[in-house]
């Protein structure tokens, strides 16, 4: 296939080592043209995270590109020989198809499922479709990874049930209300956990945000962040009335909500359902208020268990997922295969002689008025006819496959007559 990845993910390399290649590498609209014009590379893209830095070529010497990616990367990034060694993989056409697969599939995420990286996937092609480093390899892989990336989402569950603390906290309080919209969220310390779990709560529909923060001044940046009201903590009492959701998450050591207070709030919101989230350690919600009827209580150990429950779930559903990437692999593999001159030859042979012997089925009331001799005559005539009108272009074909120059011709022979069914 002339197909290399090279890059460093999460696993094998630390943050600042992301960062350093992150910031030479893939920042700027220069690296990619640099890494067209290695020698050997013919197509390329690059996929720059905060997780990832990866560099997909086809190349007509994939060791030399190698070379070339490598030292690009060093001169680049400022990093050590030594330190690149450590973290670079290379991955080599077959391999390299699937790992982007993988990748663009979420498999190979940090958070396995999580949909913005077939996004980022998407954004990083956009950019070398727009600087002309793409051709028909990396168009036609590109494209079908977006396609096995779209199976895996709606074939597997890989995708369902929340892998994190802010999420799962989110994903409980719809089991509880159903629907989100006009709820209201008293919102308890500024922790970047509570305000990520505040956040998820806001895409979901709920309308009132209150803020209470032992410092007034951040509960009032971030009650401005989510356009929400700040109020001082010593409040937090009268304002639980107003909350359908509360999310509790500050470094005090004792109890800030009591028994006494969730049951008198109860009371004035005359029973409505009231969901309280603790996430704090140690705890800021005596768990006796969970034993109130119609008031459901969560801390941080129950909603790590529901994510870890969550997270062998789509562990079983990554072996699906597994599955489709390696049909699709298979898949691609052979489309690459019938780039190859001799298939491609049969193929357009083939398809001429289906349609002449279609159109002499169609021919039959007057061919049948012919002698035998006559009926013999017409389809030489028509054989003859048809070797002459593909003479050059198998001629051409076999010639440009000598010296590598056939993919281009291929590739447009065989979308032009639909030699692949599409």
């Amino acid at each position: 296939m002339n197909l290399i990845l090279i890059g460093m993910n999460y696993r094998t390399a630390p943050l600042e080592i992301r960062e350093q290649l992150s910031a030479g590498c893939g920042g700027d609209l220069r690296s990619l043209a640099d890494i067209r014009a290695i020698a050997q590379v013919r197509e390329a893209m690059c996929l720059s995270t905060c997780n990832r830095f990866e560099v997909l070529a086809s190349a007509a010497d994939i060791d030399a590109a190698a070379l070339g990616i490598k030292a690009f990367i060093l001169m680049r990034s400022g990093l050590l020989p030594d330190q690149l060694e450590k973290c670079l993989y290379i991955y080599r056409d077959q391999d390299a198809v699937k790992h982007l697969f993988r990748v663009a599939s979420s498999i190979d995420s940090m958070i396995m499922g999580e949909p913005q990286i077939l996004g980022q996937v998407k954004e990083a092609y956009r950019r070398c479709v727009d600087q002309r480093a793409s051709g028909v390899i990396l168009n036609k892989l590109l494209h079908h990874a977006f396609r096995t990336a779209k199976r895996v989402r709606t074939e597997t569950g890989i995708a369902n049930n929340a892998v994190s603390v802010s999420f799962a906290a989110v994903e409980l309080a719809k089991k509880i209300f159903g629907d989100l919209k006009n709820k209201a969220i008293l919102l308890i310390g500024a922790g970047e956990m509570a305000e990520l779990a505040a956040r998820h709560l806001v895409r979901n529909g709920t309308k009132k945000i209150i803020v209470a923060n032992r410092t007034y001044d951040r509960a009032s940046d971030l009650a401005s962040l989510l356009h929400g009201t700040a109020v001082e903590l010593e409040r937090i009492g009268e304002k639980l009335q107003e909350a359908d959701i509360v999310i509790s998450s500050t470094g005090a050591s004792g109890y800030l909500i009591t028994k006494d207070m969730i049951a008198a709030a109860l009371y004035r919101r005359k029973n409505r359902l009231l969901f309280l989230i603790d996430i704090a350690v140690p705890r800021d919600i005596d768990p006796a208020a969970g034993e109130i009827d119609n008031v459901y209580l969560y801390n941080i150990d129950d909603l790590q268990g529901v994510v870890d429950g969550n997270i062998r779930s789509r562990a079983v559903e990554a072996e699906k997922a597994e599955a489709i990437v390696d049909e699709e692999v298979l898949r691609f593999s052979h489309w690459f295969s019938s780039l190859e001159a001799v298939p491609t030859i049969i193929d357009l042979r083939r398809k001429m002689e289906d349609i002449m012997e279609g159109e002499i089925e169609k021919s039959l009331f007057w061919i049948n008025s012919l002698g035998e001799s006559d009926k013999e005559k017409v389809r030489m005539l028509v054989s003859s006819v048809l070797n002459k009108v593909l003479h050059d272009p198998i001629t051409g074909l076999k010639e440009a496959s000598q010296n590598s120059g056939a993919v281009l011709y291929i590739a447009a022979l065989r979308k032009l007559f639909k030699l692949d069914g599409e």
